[in-house]
């Protein structure tokens, strides 16, 4: 395969983590009525928009799309990972990133007795970074 191939796969497979993460977030919130915390508003606010910044460098194909996408993937990623410390104790809840409305450290969803939403988040950022970080070009200046 050549590097132009393999950059477009790698972006394509980052679009589609994004898009199946979008609409697991809008499946919780609008099929099974789960109000999001505010952390995971924020988190919504960086994944959201890659959905529709990736394909527009995949037709025609454009890898200088991940200058756009992957600061908006790296911000959800700290924040994904932080939501998820503040729901695993390590971070105190005096820290109060949500004062009003559902608390962040809430567990909403658990599967496997360890699968969160915070962490479904924390994957899929992570994801789509292994994803862009390979498919950059090296070339630019």
């Amino acid at each position: 395969m050549s590097n132009e191939t393999t950059a477009w796969t790698l972006i394509f497979g980052a679009w589609l983590v994004a898009s199946v993460s979008t609409l697991g977030a809008l499946f919780f919130g609008e099929v099974m009525q789960l109000p999001p915390c505010v952390l995971c508003w924020y988190q919504r606010i960086f994944m959201f928009p890659l959905v529709l910044i990736l394909p527009i460098g995949l037709f025609p194909f454009d890898r200088k799309v991940i200058r756009y996408a992957l600061p908006l993937a790296v911000l959800g990623w700290l924040i994904a990972v932080f939501h998820l410390l503040l729901v695993a104790g390590v971070i105190p809840e005096s820290i109060k990133p949500c004062t009003q409305g559902v608390p962040c450290s809430a567990t909403v969803i658990e599967w496997f007795g360890f699968v969160t939403i915070p962490l479904l988040s924390a994957v899929a950022f992570s994801t789509i970074i292994a994803f862009l970080v390979p498919a950059y070009p090296r070339d630019s200046k």
